[in-house]
């Protein structure tokens, strides 16, 4: 069972406390890594996915979506913060969940976080340009069409449709930010600290300028009726209750920064005090500045007509309306506004696109010291003391995706695959509980294990919000993932060497002490909800057993997982590295490969049927 092994806590500690040209430089305090949080959290979500979330699910209650969200964000960042100040080092929800779910699911989190990371970062970069573009055009310089979008784009301009070839300026910017964070992890900082402070300003400006026109009308009806589907049936996801959540779910994307402070654990000065501050500190003023921006926007413009690239815009626009009529003082200001808010967005995603760059290596860079991925992949510039050789090949993935690449699901993946890592490090935390009681925790989550708990069953429930065709594309990617595992990460594993003579250092196994049930109790609260919200709908029987199966595999998995991890612990008694499992492993992985690019292709195949009531 060497799958389910773990890396020691201890060993882990050291690795954090190492000092030398190949470790990376503490340089960031309380104030950079908030402004880190904010500066990845306040960009695409609150400048494009407000907008899409109001008109196409949940209305003016888009605000109770942006609650809704923040709650269940702020629920994983103080499991987050707990693990971050315990297990200070480099690698987010991937090096929490070796130290505590195994070798095999800490796998599945750091493919996972890729998806989140650079796939994310590509999308921002794509925002970016078209935010850059606009501006330009403002200022009467005409960027050239063929080269503003990924190719096979038609793109409208003065002189009519242009098809793109090439999306010029999201490589340009995506080259850039790698440059930067090749230089190093202060510079980077300090550059993102001066884009927050301005960005910031221009959404607080924002909501001062426009929240003295908000028509109270346009929150009428605050929760529209469901939408209907020819059939007289609800569309689920389209208003109503199940459009909040589904509005939740799609606007989750936006509140993914505290989990790339998380990343920066092992460049906080002092990261036991440091981490919990940025986590919380960036999340509490995120969410504060989310839901009044949504709150003003849907009050100056009808929910139905924001479902544009630039809701803000839009708003902006309602509003210099209102303001020449009622000749208020703010309209020279909001003439100037569209502009303003232009330069706020580009500056805002330049600094989302910093923290996510920054992000994917540094996880990278972790899963290399422990010998999953090849060792040029944990080499450190030795003068820039950063990760730059990941740094540079994620980059060029980004650059080449965001220039060549038109990804419009994207948005899901990332709030999907960050979603899935919640629960992991949800649950992780009661298990570190068990196994390493007497560990020094600076920061503890409240209420534990009730409060890790309700934080892995809310993530699960957003997660379940999510339309079942990510969550197909969400398996085929870590059924990718399992194939490079077996074929290199298990055979190459650092585990391997380290002896098993306390395999599992595991303190409270060791004592005789019992295995807690509330991981168990916590899977299966996941598994009845899922079956609640998904077996009892009144879709055709077919797509009920397929929205509730596929969901439900990835919850069982899960559950096998932690009940092995807890209750099979003692049977974990070898970190060596047996040929055989590499094997049928890898054979498996190849069959479960096959087998799902099946299921996916009989379900695209059938998606309209299945969709039809």
């Amino acid at each position: 069972m060497s799958l389910l092994a773990t890396k020691p806590v201890d060993r882990i500690i050291a690795e954090a406390q190492e000092t030398g040209e190949h470790t990376l430089r503490r340089a960031l305090g309380p104030v950079s890594l908030t402004l880190l949080g904010i500066g990845a959290i306040i960009g695409t979500g609150i400048f494009v996915l407000t907008g899409k979330a109001a008109a196409e699910h949940a209305g003016p209650a888009v605000v109770l979506s942006m609650v809704l969200a923040g709650v269940v964000s702020a629920l994983a960042a103080f499991c987050y913060s707990e693990f971050a100040s315990t297990v200070p080092i480099s690698g987010s929800a991937y090096a929490y969940g070796y130290a505590t779910l195994g070798e095999f699911v800490a796998w599945i989190i750091g493919w996972d976080l890729i998806l989140e990371y650079a796939f994310g970062a590509a999308t921002v970069a794509v925002g970016w340009s078209g935010y850059v573009v606009s501006l330009l055009k403002d200022f009467g310089i005409q960027f050239p069409a063929a080269l503003s979008a990924a190719p096979g784009t038609v793109v409208k301009t003065d002189a009519g449709e242009v098809t793109a070839i090439f999306n010029l300026p999201a490589f340009l910017i995506s080259t850039f930010v790698t440059l930067l964070l090749v230089k190093g992890i202060k510079e980077s900082a300090n550059f993102n600290s001066f884009i927050v402070i301005v960005k910031t300003s221009v959404v607080v400006l924002f909501i001062v300028a426009g929240i003295g026109f908000v028509n109270m009308a346009n929150f009428e009806p605050f929760i529209p009726p469901p939408a209907l589907d020819p059939n007289g049936n609800p569309v689920f996801g389209a208003y109503g209750w199940s459009g909040i959540l589904t509005g939740a779910a799609v606007i989750f994307f936006a509140y993914i920064g505290f989990d790339a402070v998380s990343t920066a654990a092992q460049e906080a000065k002092n990261p036991a005090r440091d981490m919990p501050i940025g986590i919380i500190g960036s999340l509490a003023i995120c969410t504060v500045l989310y839901v009044l921006v949504s709150f003003v926007m849907v009050g100056l413009v009808p929910y139905k007509e924001l479902s544009v690239p630039a809701p803000i815009a839009v708003a902006i626009d309602a509003a210099y309306r209102q303001a020449q009529v009622t000749g208020s003082f703010f309209a020279p200001l909001l003439a100037t506004f569209p502009t303003i808010v232009k330069i706020g967005a580009v500056m805002g995603l330049s600094s989302t696109m910093v923290v996510m760059v920054m992000g994917q290596p540094r996880i990278f860079y972790s899963m290399s010291r422990d010998g999953l991925l090849p060792k040029w992949a944990s080499k450190v510039h030795p003068r820039f003391r950063t990760p730059y050789v990941t740094t540079l090949i994620t980059g060029a993935i980004v650059a080449t995706m965001a220039g060549f690449v038109n990804i419009s699901i994207l948005g899901e993946l990332v709030s999907i695959g960050t979603l899935f890592a919640f629960v992991i490090v949800s649950l992780g935390v009661i298990i570190m509980r068990y196994t390493n009681p007497t560990l020094h925790r600076p920061f503890k989550v409240p209420l534990s294990p009730i409060f890790p708990i309700i934080s892995a069953i809310a993530s699960a429930y957003l997660m379940n919000g999510l339309p079942l065709d990510t969550w197909l594309r969400l398996i085929l990617w870590m059924s990718f993932g399992l194939l490079v595992y077996f074929a290199y990460s298990y055979k190459h594993s650092n585990l391997a060497f380290i002896g098993d003579d306390g395999n599992n250092q595991n303190e409270s196994v060791e004592n005789g002490s019992s295995p807690p049930l509330s991981p168990i109790i916590g899977v299966l609260l996941i598994i009845a909800l899922t079956i609640w919200m998904f077996a009892f709908t009144d879709y055709s029987p077919l797509r009920r057993l397929i929205e509730t199966s596929m969901r439900l595999f990835v919850w069982v998995t899960i559950g096998l997982m932690v009940y092995y991890l807890t209750y099979g612990r003692k049977k974990l008694t070898t970190r060596a590295r047996d040929p055989r499992i590499a094997r049928i492993g890898l054979a498996a992985s190849v069959v479960n490969v096959l087998v799902w690019l099946a299921v996916a292709f009989w379900f695209f195949e059938h998606f309209a049927e299945l969709h039809r009531r």
